[in-house]
């Protein structure tokens, strides 16, 4: 069996983070393995406590994940900190890690900034470097290329920038767009978009996430970048439109909607099935 590793932080509601990783990454076939950045207090309705892990426990983690179950893909999502940082770095090329997806947290769907600058600063001199690839979102685009995102050629000349600065793939999410949720590729010099249907839910904690998580695994399995990619799209697609709804405000996907068999059903189900 395929393995990948996230490193993230917890999300105590179960929508995003490591919890949503470790589900997006089961369902697509790999076992997963975990090494958290933070602990959180939050819901659906918002976050109101935040406690980050120390280096040396951070470091503690990435060992023994490395030198037992070797990780064939990892995804890193959401870290705060220079710190945490420099260790993910400094273990990613100790182990050799390969098919490295990175997230690159720092701009809320609100607009708000996640990242401190000197965190921003490490990771771009540290890990954008490694990656196999990055997904940022538009707002975040437009931070690492310095070019206002306003229409699909902008998203081109700015993942290009990113591309050849970074020396890694870009793929840069149309989701903040006006349009529709067309994703853009840049990698090695060409260009591939990958056209996806808007959904209407209110029901989005965790699409980053799962998205980078999602290709994460399709790499693990071999696949290669494009088709990890696609896959991973449709995969988040079927989890958005499950329409699960859950919570008083912006609630999560249904990560396990193409899951069936015997253990996955529910009282009602087992004794229909009993019963006929």
């Amino acid at each position: 069996m395929k393995t990948a590793l996230t490193i993230a932080g917890s999300d105590s509601g179960g929508g995003a983070g490591i919890q949503a990783d470790i589900k997006t990454m089961l369902a697509n076939g790999v076992y997963a393995m975990s090494a958290i950045t933070a602990l959180t207090a939050q819901n659906t309705t918002g976050v109101s406590a935040i406690m980050e892990v120390t280096p040396d426990f951070l470091a503690k983690q990435l060992d023994c994940i490395f030198t037992d179950i070797y990780p064939d893909a990892v995804k890193i999502g959401m870290v705060s900190s220079a710190s945490l940082i420099h260790v993910i770095a400094k273990k990613l090329k100790e182990y050799h890690a390969q098919n490295i997806v990175l997230d690159t947290v720092m701009i809320s769907t609100s607009g708000t900034r996640l990242i401190a600058d000197d965190a921003l600063t490490a990771l771009k001199k540290e890990l954008l470097p490694l990656s196999s690839v990055i997904t940022p979102n538009i707002p975040e685009a437009e931070v690492l290329s310095g070019i206002k995102i306003t229409t699909e050629a902008d998203m081109v000349t700015a993942a290009k920038v990113i591309s050849e600065a970074y020396h890694c793939a870009v793929l840069c999410k149309g989701g903040h767009s006006s349009g529709g949720a067309n994703d853009l590729l840049y990698k090695d010099g060409c260009s591939q978009w990958f056209c996806g249907k808007r959904i209407s839910s209110s029901n989005t904690h965790g699409t980053g996430c799962t998205l980078s998580s999602a290709i994460a695994a399709n790499l693990a399995k071999g696949f290669d970048l494009a088709l990890s990619v696609k896959r991973a799209k449709d995969y988040l697609s079927g989890a958005l439109g499950a329409m699960l709804d859950l919570g008083r405000g912006n609630g999560p996907m249904h990560h396990g909607f193409d899951l069936t068999g015997k253990f996955t059903g529910s009282v009602s189900d087992v004794n229909n099935v009993n019963n006929k």
